[in-house]
């Protein structure tokens, strides 16, 4: 979905990014195996020992190939040589320790990070004073993250609060090439050059920020003893990526909905794994790899899935309308082609004992490339969903935000086919917690 349409909101993006500015004060990466030794400084699957604390995944993005984007004009392209970069994500889940992990998924070479370090944010790039720990990989302060490869941090003790957020700060002192990254964070990373990992303050980091995240594909927590699958992976397109969000709010449909399970008392945790523009059966050069293509690394290999939402299709139905160089491939398909590439996730999500929540796609019509064709196929798709028994529960996005064939108007971004943040609350309230 995002596309051409965003050029409209160019210019009070821009302005939101630079208020954040602190002052002067692809080919797809080779499949990782599921029982891999959970060691530090390795790549982790979903599955953890018996007998132990769990990690909980508080925190997740899913990793995209670099790409020009006109809409967020970002960094990946170039990478980064004797930069600093400092990224403030929030943290989903209490702790008493915390782990990172970095995603070299897109890197044609290893990546060679010479030091890091992860702390309690105060505020744009500032982090708190006393709260700053190096983060280290098997022992070593730099580590070498394999070319399509992740790499975790060693545990650093770091007590976490729910909903707080936090700064990680990264040095790559040799170019990295073009970096693996999430374009939309609607949060600001910040930039310095040489080394300021360990700075407490934001002086260093002048220049504007940028609207995406580099390297970082999550961050887990461990904390109180409790049952196992107790992740919930969001996992979708823009409307699970939360365009049309306020920025820098954290209210994204994810976000409210694991405020939400944490104001019921719920251990569940949730973490979004959507992508702006993805699409379910054809991968693009600017919206990722296909859902089938990344639905295990960033769905079933995340820390203790226990639940997937999945919301997908809305851009296999309209990109075709919207050829252009971030959409292609995107030939028409039918709503049975869609309905099979669901079908094909929820059978991967049962071969893992992982539950599936289907949702069904929201009204588009108002949208710039809107059609009576899309618009049939969008239908078939969500009666689909809504009676087939396929699912292990179903929430109705659609009906939650429609009038008619269009979004309500107290729900509806600008451009007619995503939400706003009042919309994505209504998508969160309208899920059963129960049936998670």
């Amino acid at each position: 979905m995002i596309g051409k349409p965003l050029a409209r909101v160019a210019v009070p993006l821009a302005a939101a990014l630079l208020a954040l500015a602190p002052s002067a004060a692809s080919a797809a990466p080779p499949a990782l195996a599921a029982d891999r030794e959970q060691l530090p400084g390795r790549y982790l699957s979903g599955r953890q020992p018996a007998g132990q604390i769990p990690w909980t995944a508080a925190w997740a993005a899913a990793p995209q190939a670099p790409a020009h984007t006109d809409w967020y004009p970002n960094w990946s392209e170039a990478g980064f040589e004797d930069r600093t970069v400092r990224q403030v994500i929030r943290a989903g889940a209490a702790g008493s320790e915390l782990r990172v992990r970095l995603s070299n998924a897109y890197g044609k070479t290893p990546l060679r990070l010479a030091g890091a370090t992860v702390a309690l944010s105060d505020g744009g790039a500032a982090v708190r004073p006393g709260t700053v720990r190096p983060l280290r990989f098997g022992g070593a302060g730099s580590a070498a993250v394999p070319a399509g490869g992740e790499m975790v941090s060693d545990p650093a003790a770091l007590p976490v609060e729910a909903f707080g957020k936090l700064a990680v700060t990264l040095y790559f002192r040799a170019p990295t090439g073009p970096a693996t990254f999430h374009n939309l964070a609607l949060t600001g990373s910040y930039r310095a050059a040489g080394d300021h990992s360990a700075d407490v303050s934001a002086a260093a980091f002048t220049e504007p920020p940028s609207p995406s995240w580099y390297y970082l594909a999550g961050v887990d927590v461990k904390g109180r003893p409790h049952g196992r699958g107790n992740t919930v992976v969001a996992f979708g397109d823009s409307l699970t990526d939360g365009y049309g969000s306020d920025f820098g709010a954290d209210d994204r449909y994810p976000d409210v909905l694991a405020e939400r399970l944490a104001a019921a008392g719920s251990p569940r945790t949730v973490v979004n794994a959507g992508i702006g523009g993805n699409k379910l059966l054809n991968g693009s050069g600017c919206f990722g790899e296909s859902a089938l293509a990344r639905f295990r690394r960033d769905a079933l290999d995340r820390t203790d899935v226990g639940t997937v939402v999945l919301l997908e299709g809305t851009n296999d139905i309209v990109q075709p309308d919207d050829p252009g160089r971030c959409t292609t491939p995107a030939p028409k398909v039918t709503a049975q082609e869609i309905t099979a590439g669901l079908q094909q996730l929820i059978r991967e999500a049962r071969a893992r004992g992982v539950r599936v929540i289907g949702a069904t796609i929201p009204p588009y019509q108002g949208y710039a490339h809107w059609t009576e064709r899309g618009e049939r196929v969008r239908n078939e798709v969500n009666e689909w969903i809504r009676v087939s028994g396929a699912y292990d529960g179903v929430v109705d996005v659609d009906r939650a935000v429609a009038d008619g064939p269009r979004i309500r108007e107290e729900f509806a971004f600008t451009d007619g086919i995503h939400l706003n943040s009042a919309g994505y609350r209504a998508v969160a309230e309208a899920v059963d917690l129960g049936r998670l």
